[in-house]
């Protein structure tokens, strides 16, 4: 971006087109990745069952890796890496976080149906 004048005496700003295409680059390969396929659901012992417990822990395990990702990308943008920019940042913390909603959230409703399976009358 370069300021310039004017024949009135107006400051005029010239727009970089290249730095333009690079960030709508960058914005692309983010999308890309957020968008990338869900991991399949791990089949338990029997052929169609599924093993709550498994299930269970892979989800973790795919949240604990989301957080300390974004936490490392954090630690790397802070201390001056060039290589990390702001908004990958920012995007791998937005998707720790949302994880971990979804996560407690579904927690939240395993529990209400426990109580309530738990609270009928045989």
């Amino acid at each position: 971006m370069s300021v310039y004048k004017s024949s009135k005496g107006v400051e005029m700003i010239a727009i970089d087109s290249g730095k333009i295409a690079a960030m709508v680059a960058q914005m692309r390969s983010a999308v890309a990745t957020v968008q990338a396929p869900i991991s399949p659901v791990i089949v338990g012992p029997t052929k169609g069952s599924v093993d709550f417990g498994q299930v269970f822990k892979a989800q973790m395990d795919q949240v604990n890796a989301l957080h300390q990702d974004a936490e490392k990308l954090g630690q790397r943008f802070s201390l001056g890496d060039d290589s990390v920019n702001l908004s990958d940042v920012m995007i791998a913390s937005q998707k720790s976080s949302i994880a971990m909603q979804t996560t407690i959230q579904a927690r939240n409703k395993l529990v209400t149906a426990y109580h309530d399976i738990m609270n009928m009358q045989v």
